[in-house]
């Protein structure tokens, strides 16, 4: 599934191209997604002008000058194409601006989905009225992370997971994070002391940036909206590792937890 990363570099991506455009022509290729399209999608969109582009969490935002926002999660495969040679069966929403760029959503495994929100209510906005502050933000906070892990016994990387307190955290990028301040996944997230979430905010923060510089990982179907691969993957130094070596002189294992893997070094992470 595409992460924070993936989802940043998708909007820098089409910022690129729709950013203060018109869209002149808008298409819906199938009824729905992950669930159906806005009814109104295709009059809302068309002659509209894009007036920003953003990213909360793990869904993007297309903002435009009629008072509502395209929000749209990419789900498991999802991915917008810019001026592909053609329109592929997978291509179910397209978008053509007023200097003749083409964007095409791709989604193989319709897990994706599409709203219209109202701009000024975006706050309100369902999958929204519930998430934790921003990893990048000023809000991701020692403070924030010790309150929010105070008395708790589940392990802290299920708590990193949780969108109520980090939003837009994921699988891989709170192994690395992890790895790097030296806190093991499994951890009870009320037993992390204060100096190691001292090392965890900045790490998430670093690792987060490091993958939006390089375009993020390339898992499965994702690819950049210009169609280039992120190349972050080769910077892993736990995630997708088991059984590898680790700088510390370690070897990397892997855990399930909450139905997914967590690769970790058990010599230098406690």
């Amino acid at each position: 599934m595409p992460e924070l990363p993936e989802v940043e570099t998708t909007v820098r991506g089409l910022a690129t191209v729709l950013a203060g455009d018109r869209l002149v022509r808008v298409a819906v290729n199938r009824p729905d997604l992950r669930r159906p399209f806005p009814p109104d999608l295709v009059q809302v969109l068309t002659g509209a002008r894009v007036v920003a582009l953003g990213r909360r969490a793990k869904y993007g935002l297309v903002q435009t000058d009629r008072g509502q926002t395209m929000v749209f999660h990419l789900g498991m495969s999802g991915r917008w194409r810019i001026d592909p040679g053609e329109i592929g069966r997978h291509d179910h929403l397209v978008l053509e601006t007023g200097k003749g760029h083409v964007l095409a959503l791709n989604d193989a495994r319709r897990f994706g989905s599409v709203d219209l929100v109202d701009t000024a209510a975006l706050h309100a906005f369902a999958p929204f009225a519930a998430l934790g502050p921003e990893p990048l933000g000023p809000d991701l906070t020692v403070a924030h992370l010790a309150r929010a892990f105070q008395g708790r016994i589940a392990a802290v990387k299920l708590l990193l997971l949780d969108q109520g307190i980090v939003a837009g955290l994921g699988n891989i990028y709170v192994c690395e994070a992890l790895h790097r301040a030296r806190i093991h996944p499994v951890r009870e997230a009320g037993k992390v002391s204060l100096a190691a979430l001292g090392r965890l905010v900045p790490e998430i923060r670093a690792v987060l940036s490091e993958a939006i510089a390089a375009g993020g990982s390339t898992l499965r179907d994702y690819a950049r909206p210009d169609g280039e691969l992120g190349y972050f993957a080769k910077d892993w130094r736990v995630y997708g590792r088991e059984n590898e070596p680790c700088a510390c002189g370690g070897r990397v294992q892997r855990v399930a937890q909450g139905g997914r893997s967590s690769f970790f070094c058990p010599r230098c992470q406690k």
